[in-house]
């Protein structure tokens, strides 16, 4: 620790420097902020004594007895800054490839040009015809307008597809090929979400249990694949998928989940599914709810969508045939 600076004895009074001090029965830094400002030396021990830095007293001159409020003002602007680059780091929504059975007219068979399409219950096809059994699962997606600062994204239009309990997609699979569930549009809200009753689809071989969706600007933008946003996929949790593949209706799931990772698996390998692994909750017995948080950045290119290279099979892995 520096010393304590000693004034001056003069019959005139203590003096610092050649510096009458202006409270002469207080130690040299006691004199308060002017003098300590004025006298470079004192200054600098001051300074020493007290620990603290050149920038901290320039603040403290400058702001002319604010101090606590400058300091509080500073304290504010770093806590934002901190919450901004987190939220930032999280990235948008990989793309990801919707796969040789999407049904949204780019490989074929357009669900999105049927009129019974919008709709929050997707078990069913629609108008008629099978319902799908399996796992209830209700399913939320809350999406986020990265461009906007990550408001809620009101007004999109947000297609979900995936396989049934024993694999199969609906309009593509064997047997299956006149059934549409498993398909549905939701258009979000002002707080950016869609919520979808379906059930819990099955792992086939090749490819972790996941679910499709695609993103659009507005619901009158479906008509047509190309203008989606974003083309991304959900990854379910090992956990809830193995309690409910030991069920009668998902046959074969168990074994083929025994053979994928989350980590090797062709759409979700590149980061083990950080940004698209499912929040669940629930149980076998009485469902599941499964929830995401999707963040869009459409100042972006769309970089997925087409189906892969051969026309079949799904980021790598094949659903079962039907006989």
């Amino acid at each position: 620790m520096a010393r304590i600076p000693e004034p001056e004895r003069t019959p005139d009074g203590p003096r610092y420097e050649g510096r009458s001090l202006d409270r002469p029965d207080e130690e040299v830094v006691d004199q308060g902020l002017r003098f300590d400002v004025g006298t470079l030396v004192t200054r600098r021990n001051v300074l020493a004594f007290l620990g603290l830095g050149a920038g901290t007293l320039a603040l403290a001159a400058c702001s002319g007895g604010g101090g606590a409020s400058s300091t509080a003002s500073t304290a504010s602007g770093s806590a934002s800054g901190s919450a901004t680059s987190g939220t930032t780091s999280a990235g948008e929504i990989p793309d990801e490839t919707a796969g040789p059975y999407p049904g949204d007219g780019s490989n074929g068979p357009d669900v999105l040009a049927d009129s019974g399409i919008v709709r929050s219950d997707i078990r069913s096809s629609i108008g008629g015809g099978a319902t799908a059994a399996g796992v209830p699962m209700t399913l939320t997606l809350t999406i986020l307008d990265m461009a906007g600062g990550d408001a809620a994204f009101e007004g999109v239009a947000v297609y979900v597809w995936h396989c049934d309990a024993a694999g199969g997609y609906s309009m593509y699979s064997d047997g299956i090929e006149n059934e549409t569930y498993l398909r549905g549009v939701q258009v979000a809200g002002a707080d950016g979400t869609v919520t979808y009753t379906s059930i819990v689809p099955a792992c086939y071989t090749g490819r972790w249990p996941h679910i499709h969706f695609e993103v659009y600007p507005d619901v009158d933008s479906i008509t047509d694949s190309a203008n989606a946003i974003a083309t991304s996929q959900v990854a379910l949790p090992a956990d809830m998928c193995r309690d409910v593949y030991v069920l009668d209706e998902y046959a074969g799931s168990t074994s083929n989940l025994q053979q994928v990772s989350l980590d090797a698996d062709n759409v979700f390998g590149d980061d083990g599914g950080a940004s698209q692994l499912a929040t669940v909750t629930g149980d076998p017995s009485s469902g599941y709810t499964v929830t995401l948080t999707v963040r869009v950045d459409t100042t972006t290119t769309p970089t997925a969508g087409s189906a892969p290279a051969g026309g079949r099979g799904d980021g790598g892995g094949v659903p079962p045939e039907r006989g």
